[in-house]
C-alpha cells in the first residue's frame, strides 16, 4: 500500500481521532435522555438518522445506490439483518449507559476486534496465527474473570461486541459504501420505528407532542449525532492506513472507561481491573501481530 500524502494523512488522522473521541464522549449525550424509555430513544434515532442521511445523500446524488441495494431481494434481506444487528447494538448501548454500566459498554467495544478475528476464523474460514489465538485466549480469560467478579455474564459487553461484530461481518460482505448502506438499513426499519412513535404519541406516552421542548430538540438532534460522525469517519478512513485506524479505534472505549469511573463513579473493583488487564493484553498482542503482518506484506 502506498503511503498517503502527508498533509492528507494528517487531516485524516485528525478526523478519525475526532470521531473516536466523540463516540467516547457520547454517553454524556445519552445521559440527557435517560428519563426516556430506551426503546423509544432507539426508535427516534432510526427516524431522525434517516432524515439526516437522506438529506446528505440527496445533496451528493447517492440516493440511487440505496434504491439499488434494496431492490434485489437477497441484498434487501441481508440489509434488513444488518439493520436489526445495528438497532440491537444501539439499544443495548443506550440501556447500558443509562443504567450506569458505561464501563461495561467500554469493555464491549474493546472486545470487538477480537470478535472480528473469531468471525474471520469460523465464518470466513481464515487461518489464525498463534499470536491471534493467544490474544483471543487472553480476552476469554478476562471475560471469565469478569463473570466471577459480577457473579453473572457481562451481557451488555457481550451483546455489544457480538452485535457489532456481526454487523461488521455483514458490511464486509456487502462492500457497499458506508453512508449508502446505513441509509438503506435505517430506511427498512424506520416504518416500524415511526409507527411505534406515532402510537406512543397518540396514547400520550411518548416524547412527540408530550415531552418538553428540550426533549424534542434532543430527539431531533439524534439525526446529525448519528450521521455526521460517520461522514467524518469516512473522510478520515480514506486518508490513513488501516493499521493507524485500527489503533485509533481504542480511543473510544478508553474515553468511555474514564467517563464511567471518574465522571459517573461506577465501581472498578480488583476483579474488573484484572479482567480489563487481560483483555488489554490480548488487544496488545493482536495489534502487534497485525502491524508485523502488514509490514511483511
Amino acid at each position: 500500500m502506498t503511503a498517503p500524502d502527508h498533509p492528507e494523512a494528517a487531516r485524516g488522522a485528525l478526523a478519525a481521532s475526532a470521531v473516536y473521541l466523540f463516540w467516547g464522549l457520547v454517553p454524556l449525550y445519552w445521559k440527557q435522555l435517560q428519563h426516556i424509555d430506551s426503546w423509544e430513544i432507539v426508535a427516534h434515532r432510526q427516524v431522525w438518522a434517516l432524515v439526516a442521511l437522506l438529506a446528505l445523500l440527496a445533496a451528493t446524488g447517492g440516493l440511487a445506490g440505496v434504491r439499488t441495494l434494496i431492490a434485489d431481494a437477497r441484498s434487501a434481506a441481508q440489509t434488513f439483518l444488518a439493520a436489526l444487528l445495528l438497532a440491537t447494538n444501539w439499544l443495548v448501548y443506550v440501556i447500558g449507559v443509562n443504567s450506569g454500566r458505561v464501563t461495561e459498554c467500554s469493555l464491549g467495544y474493546y472486545l470487538v476486534p477480537l470478535v472480528n478475528v473469531l468471525a474471520g476464523r469460523f465464518v470466513l474460514h481464515e487461518t489464525l496465527r498463534p499470536t491471534q489465538w493467544l490474544a483471543i485466549g487472553s480476552a476469554a480469560l478476562g471475560v471469565a474473570v469478569l463473570v466471577v467478579d459480577l457473579d453473572g455474564l457481562p451481557w451488555i459487553a457481550l451483546l455489544l461486541a457480538g452485535s457489532w461484530g456481526g454487523y461488521s461481518l455483514l458490511r464486509k460482505r456487502s462492500k457497499v459504501a458506508g453512508t449508502t448502506a446505513l441509509t438503506a438499513e435505517t430506511l427498512l426499519l424506520t416504518p416500524f420505528a415511526l409507527g411505534w412513535l406515532l402510537w406512543l404519541a397518540a396514547d400520550g406516552k411518548g416524547v412527540l407532542g408530550n415531552g418538553s421542548a428540550s426533549d424534542h430538540l434532543l430527539a431531533v438532534s439524534m439525526g446529525p449525532v448519528t450521521a455526521l460522525p460517520l461522514l467524518l469517519f469516512a473522510y478520515g478512513a480514506q486518508r490513513i492506513r488501516l493499521s493507524t485506524l485500527g489503533l485509533l479505534q481504542y480511543l473510544s472505549p478508553s474515553v468511555q472507561l474514564l467517563l464511567g469511573i471518574f465522571v459517573y463513579g461506577e465501581p472498578f473493583t480488583t476483579g474488573r481491573a484484572v479482567s480489563f488487564a487481560l483483555i488489554w493484553t490480548g488487544l496488545a498482542a493482536y495489534t502487534a501481530d497485525s502491524l508485523l503482518a502488514r509490514r511483511g506484506e
